[in-house]
């Protein structure tokens, strides 16, 4: 038996992306989330490098919420010989299920335009990351759901509580028991969290006692602005630009971005607080099933966000157009003004949002709102950053559009929430991830630093002696 307890961190190790962190203990190995990169094209080559691990030697996984960045890897994980459970809540089961099966059928169709290249360029051809098949062989690993604050033993001499941590739908921090002969520590992993106060999901479980905390720091450098601010801007936004006769583009994350907006803009037609006829087109078929699976799960709703799906549904509105086939979003591209589009991806890397940029952007009408993180290098952060033109599917776009960018939506805690979540208990150490390194990481770490918490930026595969 090996007689050592270890942590190490295999993505999101001074970056935003890829969370992926192992647990061993005797001789058992436990992975917490496996994700993808995303971002750069360096960032995302990353996600077909090796892992640091033998998935083979991985004993179980426990998978905090759907996200990309936190499951993306997984089909990769059992095409290599992972073999063990998979635990998530109910939620997070239902959403990766969509998350996963979408980001394979992508990568699919990527890959075959991309041989379609190398094969008149007479290149060698790249396989896509994972494909279909490898994804249904990832969802087969699934075990039982689990309940929140419910002990469950994962592997022999590792217990495993979910906590909400209140980010998207089904989301979880994970504290491990690890028992080891007579040694035991404890290690809670914070998954990403949620703020509080928001419409729909509870609010975050604070942290326990724990003798090690895993803690993203997505904004430790700074606050959001309030969320009722943030809800007038998006009107002011709404309104301003349906009267200038302008279309209004909402790039949007499917899951929890997508269904908050709704939600809010719901409740603006009921104010009166834009046209009340406005088109609203929701362009992302994933945003489609995940606003279904949404219905499916009450228990994961704050008891004010229960009450009012008893009395209707807050998702809808007169004129709200789900749009799944690809004529019906190309149809959109033909409306010059006075709509509002939501489409995927919230970081315009990808999707069905690039073609409605392309058709928008250039327009001095319309206006682009930005309601969600943008990772360096992604096309999101650029536009935000104030690029004048940018390239879209190799076409120079000029940035004649105006640019909103609410941060009140993120679904990410902010710097102070951070901090109030992880309290006041006593920590031997606490490692700080998913946080670009210059600004969360380091801006957090000062000011942990600052109350007497012990903390540490874990280098990629750095081994770390839980002692």
């Amino acid at each position: 038996m090996h007689p050592q307890m270890f942590y190490s961190c295999h993505g999101a190790a001074k970056q935003v992306t890829g969370s992926c962190h192992l647990v061993r203990c005797g001789d058992y190995q436990v992975l917490i989330d496996c994700g993808m990169f995303q971002g750069s094209r360096a960032e995302e080559r990353a996600n077909s490098e090796p892992f640091g691990f033998d998935p083979r030697s991985v004993d179980a996984l426990i998978l905090t919420h759907a996200h990309l960045d936190h499951c993306g890897r997984i089909p990769r994980l059992v095409r290599e010989g992972f073999q063990g459970p998979i635990l998530a809540t109910s939620a997070t089961r239902d959403l990766a299920r969509i998350v996963l099966l979408d980001a394979a059928r992508l990568q699919e169709e990527d890959a075959a335009r991309a041989e379609r290249g190398s094969r008149r360029r007479n290149e060698p051809v790249a396989p896509p990351l994972c494909t279909l098949d490898d994804a249904f062989d990832a969802l087969e690993r699934f075990a039982t759901a689990v309940g929140y604050g419910e002990p469950v033993n994962v592997v022999p001499g590792i217990e495993a509580t979910f906590l909400d941590a209140g980010h998207i739908l089904g989301s979880a921090s994970v504290l491990l028991v690890l028992k080891n002969g007579q040694q035991q520590r404890t290690i809670l992993f914070s998954g990403d969290l949620g703020s509080p106060g928001r419409p729909i999901l509870r609010d975050p479980t604070p942290a326990p006692e724990a003798d090690f905390v895993v803690m993203e720091s997505t904004y430790g450098d700074r606050d959001h602005r309030s969320l009722p601010d943030s809800v007038s801007e998006l009107y002011e936004a709404v309104d301003s630009t349906l009267k200038h006769g302008g279309n209004v583009v909402i790039p949007t994350f499917a899951l929890e971005r997508a269904q908050e907006v709704l939600y809010y803009l719901h409740q603006g037609l009921q104010q009166q607080r834009f046209a009340p006829r406005t088109p609203v087109f929701l362009d992302s078929p994933m945003a489609i099933s995940a606003t279904d699976v949404f219905r499916r799960h009450p228990e994961c709703f704050d008891d004010e966000f229960a009450a009012a799906l008893r009395e209707g549904d807050p998702f809808t509105m007169p004129n709200l157009r789900f749009s799944r086939e690809t004529s019906e979003s190309m149809a959109i591209n033909r409306i010059e003004g006075g709509a509002v589009i939501m489409a995927g991806s919230g970081m315009c890397n990808g999707g069905r949002i690039r073609h409605h940029l392309r058709h928008n952007l250039w327009r001095d009408r319309s206006s682009i709102v930005f309601v969600g993180y943008a990772a360096e290098g992604t096309l999101a952060r650029r536009i935000v950053n104030g690029a004048r033109r940018v390239a879209i599917f190799g076409e120079d776009i000029a940035v004649n559009a105006k640019i909103w960018t609410i941060n009140g939506f993120s679904a990410h805690a902010g710097r102070n929430e951070l901090l109030a979540w992880l309290g006041t208990h006593p920590r031997r150490k606490v490692f700080l991830v998913h946080g670009e390194y210059e600004r969360g990481m380091r801006s957090l770490q000062d000011a942990l630093a600052a109350k007497g918490i012990p903390t540490h930026l874990p280098g990629l595969y750095e081994p770390i002696l839980l002692d």
